[in-house]
């Protein structure tokens, strides 16, 4: 009996394990060689034309976790032409099918049943672009995938946009 408690707890750990792994932020970034990141200290806000952009909630969610990390980093905020950065961002959200799989025993090699159903998930990805006002050409670009899940929890919605846009902003500036 402890046998089969031990293969159960093995299993749940494992389930545990890759779910937590599948359902992990992606960011990725990149940025122009040569840079000097240094000489940038203020930004302003721009839209990107054409881009997506969510509600107005939303928008000012993302906005606020973006400038909690550029303040954080000794960047101040303008509305002024002459800011060195133009900071802008666009997002997307695709549908996804997700599989949700239980069951008792150790599947057929020590028999048991077991079910599996299926669910659709919203999937949404933030870009941040970073563009220098004096060269007026992109020198940064950030993107975070599995950010934007519109639940019913609006906690839980801000406390996943600050988490992703803290670990796609955690290494700028580049080090170069």
């Amino acid at each position: 009996m402890q046998k089969k408690t031990y293969r159960f707890a093995l299993l749940v750990l494992f389930v545990v394990v890759i779910a937590s792994l599948a359902w992990a932020q992606d960011v990725k970034t990149n940025y122009m060689p040569g840079t000097n990141f240094s000489q940038f200290h203020t930004y302003k806000w721009i839209t990107i034309e054409g881009g997506v952009h969510p509600n107005q909630i939303v928008d000012q969610e993302i906005k606020d976790a973006i400038n909690s990390q550029l303040s954080a980093k000794g960047l101040t905020m303008t509305d002024s032409d002459t800011a060195d950065l133009y900071v802008g961002y666009q997002c997307a959200v695709q549908q996804e099918k997700q599989w949700n799989a239980w069951g008792m025993g150790g599947g057929l090699r020590w028999g048991g049943m077991g079910q599996a159903t299926q669910s659709t998930i919203a999937n949404g990805a933030i870009v941040v672009d970073m563009y220098s006002s004096q060269a007026k050409q992109l020198v940064w670009q950030g993107s975070a995938s599995k950010t934007l899940d519109p639940s019913n929890n609006p906690q839980k919605n801000q406390n996943n946009i600050n988490k992703a846009m803290a670990k796609l902003l955690k290494n700028f500036p580049p080090k170069q």
